[in-house]
């Protein structure tokens, strides 16, 4: 288990980086788990774009969503999505977005 630091607040994550309390996400702990676990240093409003969907989508139907989803929802070519989170949609995106490690991501 780890933790990051969100304005002097310790956030519990797992091993992976992931939120072990997906409750206590918040755009503060986005952009914090963005530069710690993804290497981003500032959310962009194409971050945004691709972390709305996500949230959105998991509050609907509580799961993440494929990626042709989110491909269709924001409009994002699939390598631009990459290039926005390298570690990808279901791995990186999820875990800013403050889901659980969504089924099938190694």
């Amino acid at each position: 288990m780890g933790n990051i630091d969100v304005n002097g607040q310790n956030v519990a994550t797992n091993e992976e980086g992931f939120l072990l309390d997906p409750d206590v996400w918040s755009q503060a702990v986005a952009a914090a788990l963005a530069k710690k676990e993804e290497g981003i240093k500032s959310l962009s409003e194409d971050h945004w774009a691709v972390i709305d969907c996500i949230r959105e989508y998991y509050t609907e139907k509580q799961q993440a969503p494929m990626v042709r989803k989110i491909c269709q929802q924001t409009g994002f070519p699939l390598k631009y999505i990459y290039q926005l989170f390298p570690s990808g949609p279901a791995k990186g995106a999820c875990k800013v977005a403050g889901l659980p490690k969504p089924d099938g991501c190694v």
